[in-house]
């Protein structure tokens, strides 16, 4: 199977938002090469190290909001495919 990477990094940089704390620090717990490309998308700092959180960059944030809010929101759901309508 091939897998999309670009669908897999938005539902990280997505998820990475339920981890959040500190302000803008998130858990670095997801596949490295995901994190490894959000890294070099700008999105994350680098997640290599002993930390066991990243910081995401402002824009990080917005893009997690956004995404998140795409992805998992009630009301997107409601708008879905699976609405019974």
């Amino acid at each position: 199977m091939e897998i999309d990477t670009e669908r897999v990094d938005a539902a990280v940089l997505a998820l990475l938002l339920l981890g959040l704390h500190d302000g803008c620090r998130v858990w670095k717990g997801f596949d490295w090469d995901a994190m490894e490309r959000l890294h070099k998308k700008g999105f994350i700092s680098d997640p290599v190290g002993k930390a066991k959180s990243v910081i995401l960059t402002e824009e990080g944030q917005r893009e997690a909001e956004r995404l998140f809010a795409e992805m998992f929101a009630a009301a997107a759901r409601a708008r879905g495919p699976r609405s019974g309508g």
